[in-house]
């Protein structure tokens, strides 16, 4: 492309072929140039008057030394260029020939070869480097070297990280980067960085009559036909990185030969072809830029945004599909890859198709769960489900729109508001006779159902979802039922039923080869070897949890292991490694709950309990209508048996509530804990034992 440094690479090609004792020449090609303007230029810097003497001079100069001749924008006038290369190479066939082009010439030149000049190597955002690293950047080093052409002090060390974030969004474009840094005699780097990093087609040369950006890409757009140039602008809806199927799909109707398109997109530097698998393909920002405005001045942008949300709904819908099962890593990368072009998607549905967006939202929630945005998920969910425009919008794709937003709220606590809406999209699924839809719904239900209290309807739903599962073969299924029932099992104080229950769940997990739902029960299985007592296999179960966990995702689960793992610790008196997960916790959203009930446990093995009554309470307060009411249960357990009288009485009374209406029983734990921790009034366990149960 148009400032990419083709000439600047040129040069320093024929200075480093001079310094070697070559003879060194460069002619620059213009837009009259005729195949005896170029023959003359070539004879005049050999040294001889007509081209028919050149031959004769060469032949005699070439046993001394060799020469290299540099041919500079033949793009101007390529055929005549490529005429005047055919005949030189017929008749001076030792002399090397280097040209620089906006297009391919091999196709055209017999025995040449192309090597495309890529923009410069600029540092990935993720990148984790130091400043010294980030000055070796290629594009950084380029910047910091113009910049100190217009400034009198060099880049500090503290302005490299905000060059390294302007240069990518530059995409490394050595015109670009030249550009800018001549700004940097009046603006500072921030400035330059707020006022173009967004709006990169404006910036232009501070002389009036210099380069500007948007010429540059103008250039290179001009030599494309017309159906190209209406294919970049399609192309220019895409935000992320695509593949030849996505473009084929974007493109039906507008081109017929996709693959010879997009060739001729990267053969002109416009189109940039980068990492591994199938979505390797991204417009240079810049062009994006040019290709979005020539789109809109067409009146095309609105049909274009519509076609592109249709394609990533198709596709997304597609890949969902994938997320539980063996490919779920699979489908959760290619989700990350295709991020920004959901939200671009979303963001333009939401406004003008409700009903594209509401289907496109709706497959997308487990993803969302797993890579933590679900609150932003839930909230347009929420909207979408609520705008009067999707209410005639077909009933599974409501049903199913309506299940991921209780999917969502789940996984910030907030399940309990989405339990009537889900219940209606049960009945919606079960009379479709959509078998995973009724399955995930009634998994969903129980769920709610067990973080309200409400154990005998969490067991009949998850039992209905064992039945189904088993009457269909639905292995992974099976093994999600079972887990869920192993919870029933240890609010019902069966803790080595649940212990068998999730042992066979286990086995049904390794059969579908679902390694998320496998770390879930090995959680599962540490929660309940820590109620029992067992702290040592408690802490080597959650470790292992813990690590699967964290490589697939989901949060929510993530904190519901290190809670394990730092309860773990604590109760086992390992407090400073208790206090590690602690501090690992905080980091994570949602984890406030679980990080004091941390906190009481190592307050009340350290002796301290007004602190532990105090941190007790508060992880009541946190957990209440949250995943799990044992946690609850737990809470108010420790804060009974750490608090002063009038506390305690308070809590022994709200405790017998739960159990009361949750129908839970005392673990042998909790009782050791209320005996052993006398107030000076009375036992606590029999003051609880006066209470309705």
């Amino acid at each position: 492309m148009a400032g990419v440094g083709k000439t600047g690479l040129a040069h320093a090609v024929a200075h480093s072929a001079a310094a070697a004792g070559w003879t060194a020449v460069s002619i620059t090609i213009t837009n009259i140039s005729q195949p005896t303007d170029i023959f003359s230029a070539v004879a005049a810097v050999f040294g001889v008057a007509r081209v028919d003497e050149l031959v004769e001079r060469y032949a005699r100069r070439r046993a001394e030394r060799p020469a290299l001749l540099v041919l500079d924008s033949v793009d101007r006038s390529p055929r005549a260029t490529v005429e005047a290369i055919s005949w030189l190479r017929s008749r001076l066939p030792t002399v090397r020939i280097l040209v620089t082009s906006r297009r391919p010439l091999a196709a055209e030149v017999p025995g040449a070869a192309d090597w495309q000049v890529l923009p410069l190597e600029t540092a990935a955002a993720e990148a984790d480097l130091d400043v010294t690293g980030l000055r070796r950047v290629p594009a950084v080093a380029l910047f910091v070297e113009r910049l100190r052409l217009v400034r009198r002090e060099p880049a500090r060390d503290d302005e490299i990280p905000t060059i390294a974030e302007l240069v990518r969004r530059l995409d490394g474009l050595p015109l670009a980067i030249e550009l800018a840094a001549a700004r940097g005699r009046v603006l500072e780097l921030p400035e330059l960085l707020s006022r173009y990093g967004n709006r990169l087609l404006d910036l232009a040369a501070t002389d009036p009559a210099g380069q500007r950006l948007r010429d540059a890409v103008a250039a290179s757009y001009q030599l494309l036909g017309d159906l190209e140039q209406a294919a970049l602008r399609r192309l220019s809806t895409f935000r992320g990185r695509w593949s030849v199927e996505l473009a084929e799909a974007l493109l039906d109707g507008v081109v017929e030969d996709v693959e010879a398109v997009l060739d001729r997109l990267v053969g002109l530097g416009l189109l940039s072809v980068r990492g591994p698998g199938d979505l390797r393909f991204r417009l240079l920002d810049v062009v994006l830029d040019f290709a979005a405005e020539q789109c809109a001045d067409a009146g095309e942008l609105r049909a274009a945004r519509l076609r592109h949300a249709q394609v990533i709904t198709h596709v997304v819908v597609r890949v969902s599909a994938g997320l539980t099962g063996p490919d779920s890593a699979a489908a959760v990368s290619r989700l990350d890859y295709l991020n920004s072009d959901i939200r671009t998607a979303l963001r333009y549905a939401a406004v003008r198709e409700p009903d594209l967006a509401l289907r496109l939202a709706g497959a997308i929630p487990r993803w969302c769960r797993l890579r933590g945005r679900d609150v932003e998920a839930h909230q347009l969910l929420r909207r979408l489900l609520d705008d009067p425009r999707t209410r005639e919008c077909d009933p599974g794709v409501r049903a199913w729109a309506q299940v991921g937003a209780a999917m969502l709220a789940m996984a910030h606590g907030r399940g309990v508001n989405e339990l009537f809406a889900t219940e209606s999209a049960l009945l919606v699924l079960e009379a479709r006779g959509d078998v995973i839809g009724e399955l995930t719904a009634r998994a969903l239900l129980a769920g709610i159902w067990q973080a309200l209290g409400g154990n005998d309807e969490a067991r009949r739903h998850n039992e209905l979802v064992l039945g189904l599962a088993i009457r269909t073969g639905r292995v992974r299924e099976i093994a999600v039922a079972q887990n869920n029932l192993a919870w029933n099992d240890v609010l019902g104080g069966d803790l080595a039923t649940a212990a068998r229950r999730l042992a066979g769940a286990g086995r049904r997990a390794l059969e579908a080869g679902d390694t998320r739902i496998r770390a879930l029960v090995e959680a599962n299985l540490a929660e309940v070897a820590r109620l029992d007592g067992r702290f040592d296999d408690a802490v080597a179960l959650a470790r292992r949890a813990a690590a699967a966990i964290a490589e697939v995702g989901d949060p929510t689960h993530r904190v519901r292991v290190l809670g394990t793992l730092g309860q773990a610790f604590a109760e086992a008196g390992r407090a400073s490694e208790a206090a590690a997960v602690r501090e690992e916790l905080s980091a994570v959203p949602g984890s406030d709950g679980t990080a004091a009930l941390i906190d009481g446990y190592l307050a009340l093995a350290s002796g301290d309990h007004p602190a532990a009554a105090d941190a007790f309470e508060s992880a009541a307060n946190l957990l209440a209508g949250r995943d799990d009411v044992r946690d609850v249960l737990e809470a108010l357990t420790g804060l009974a048996a750490s608090a002063e009288p009038p506390r305690r009485a308070r809590a022994l009374e709200e405790l017998a509530g739960l159990r009361r209406r949750g129908r839970m029983a005392l673990l042998a734990r909790e009782h050791r804990l209320l005996s052993a921790l006398k107030g000076t009034d009375e036992d606590p366990l029999a003051a609880f034992t006066r209470l309705p149960t």
